[in-house]
């Protein structure tokens, strides 16, 4: 198991960071992204890559992270992708994408301890504050739209929280399939639930696994 950072480099500065424990809780810093609405001006580079919950694409610029989305299907997501970025220049690139991934799947899967991604994503203030609440929920763990909105002061702003989940351009390293409804049911994933169902039994069976490890570690 790599016990470093997966830090990646980036060709240009980076315009945002996630870092922290793959376990979580993850340091979520934007800046200004490189690139306009809909991806104005930006050229991004994407790649797939298998994990055991399902297909995933990422794409990037040269500063950073922009998209992830899950499904069994590359040209369901690539369609997804084009169509989020309908004024960006997107290509497939298997070397300074697929590094990317590399790092994702290391600490979904466990096998890296931590994570050390640059970012190149558009947020409102709000979304912010969502997102960087998400990025604290720990691995095997979820929560409630309700106690999202409690923490940030907001009780009453559960369907505005519920927006800004949705509007995560980033799954599984923002994770928004973390959030469930107020009874516990897996609702409101644009990858679909049962995408989120495996995402949250396949983190939960990785926390299990870790945990015994340290356990017979401290032996």
């Amino acid at each position: 198991m790599d016990e470093s950072p997966a830090s990646i480099t980036t060709t240009e500065p980076a315009t945002g960071r996630l870092r922290g424990p793959a376990a979580g809780p993850l340091a979520l810093t934007v800046d200004a992204a490189s690139y306009g609405v809909h991806g104005a001006g930006a050229r991004m580079h994407y790649t797939l890559a298998p994990t055991p919950f399902g297909l995933i694409l990422l794409a990037a610029t040269h500063h950073g992270v922009t998209w992830i989305g899950i499904h069994d299907s590359a040209d369901y997501l690539e369609a997804e992708l084009r169509a989020d970025y309908a004024r960006a220049e997107v290509s497939h690139d298997n070397a300074w994408a697929a590094s990317l991934a590399a790092s994702v799947v290391a600490a979904m899967t466990g096998d890296a301890t931590e994570l050390d991604l640059p970012m190149d994503i558009r947020a409102t203030p709000f979304q912010l504050q969502v997102w960087r609440a998400l990025c604290a929920i720990p691995r095997g763990a979820t929560r409630t739209y309700g106690a999202i909105a409690s923490g940030l002061g907001r009780p009453e702003a559960s369907r505005a929280v519920g927006h800004a989940n949705g509007s995560n351009p980033t799954a599984i390293i923002i994770p928004c399939h973390r959030v469930v409804g107020a009874s516990g049911a897996l609702t409101g994933y644009r990858w679909g639930v049962e995408y989120k169902r495996r995402l949250l039994e396949y983190e939960a069976l990785v926390e299990r696994s870790v945990t015994s490890r340290r356990v017979r570690e401290l032996r």
